[in-house]
């Protein structure tokens, strides 16, 4: 069969369509959307197009977040973590929050307005309709933040009624020195590990998956430790984004698989 050029550019056409929706999947079709085409109206801003903008910038990022060009600002001070409750079953190690946890926390700490950033869209221009700092959204009444201080995914600075974050994997015992961990735990599953490059990744294998890492997996986030085992070597730690991928549209919360029968949770506890 032959093809003129009408088809040829009917079929390109097509073609681009289904490219271009494939790049939006993702974070495009989720909440973490927060520009003008954002599906979930609440939580819109229609002073840009663009959709990365709100967390990552290719110029002029925060150069001391442990995110790729982050685009908000990064503070890590005030915080109550979950070790400052006293709980007797706690046996690992936390550090002060920082990690990725860090750049979630700049925007669920309840403190910045959403569009709030370092550099707006179209290069730090004045953009005609961009309000530097007050959102337009769900939360105008609370000064922009992301909602208020009753909704959970304001978390603010209080976290010590959230599962903790910078706490050493399974109570400690991962290292790079022994990157196997402490062998047999009751209490958690074993992580697995790989060198990347110069420095080692850990992470807990979810059921039905490889032994490489995947999105789907439990990441563990490397950091090198100041309190508990192994102190000043660098080891896996449990933050934020362990469990949440903040670019996947396919789980409620953003949770890297299905939370039903408490997958998320037992992924990592032996229970």
């Amino acid at each position: 069969m032959t093809i003129n050029r009408r088809q040829m550019a009917v079929l390109a056409g097509g073609l681009l369509v289904l490219i271009t929706a494939g790049t939006q999947a993702g974070v495009f079709n989720s909440k973490h959307n927060l520009g003008a085409t954002g599906l979930n109206a609440a939580s819109t801003f229609d002073g840009t197009r663009e959709v990365c903008v709100f967390c990552h910038t290719p110029h002029g990022g925060d150069g001391a977040a442990d995110a790729p060009l982050w685009n908000r600002n990064i503070d890590p001070r005030g915080f109550a973590t979950y070790d400052q409750m006293g709980t007797t079953t706690l046996d690992a190690g936390v550090e002060p929050v920082g990690s990725v946890s860090l750049a979630c926390l700049s925007c669920h700490d309840g403190t910045q307005a959403m569009d709030s950033m370092l550099n707006e869209p179209g290069s730090g221009r004045d953009v005609p309709g961009f309000s530097r700092g007050l959102w337009s959204g769900q939360a105008a009444a609370v000064g922009g933040r992301i909602g208020s201080p009753t909704v959970v995914t304001n978390l603010g600075k209080d976290l010590t009624n959230d599962h903790p974050v910078g706490i050493q994997y399974a109570g400690g015992g991962y290292a790079l020195s022994n990157p196997a961990g402490p062998g047999y735990d009751k209490d958690f599953h074993p992580a697995s590990s790989e060198i990347s490059g110069v420095s080692r990744n850990w992470w807990v294998n979810t059921a039905g998956g490889t032994a490489s890492f995947e999105r789907t997996d439990m990441k563990l986030y490397t950091r090198t430790a100041t309190v508990g085992g192994f102190v000043g070597e660098p080891q896996p730690y449990v933050e934020c984004a362990s469990c949440h991928d903040p670019h996947v549209d396919y789980n409620p919360t953003f949770l890297r698989i299905d939370p039903a029968g408490s997958q998320v949770c037992l992924t990592c506890h032996n229970k």
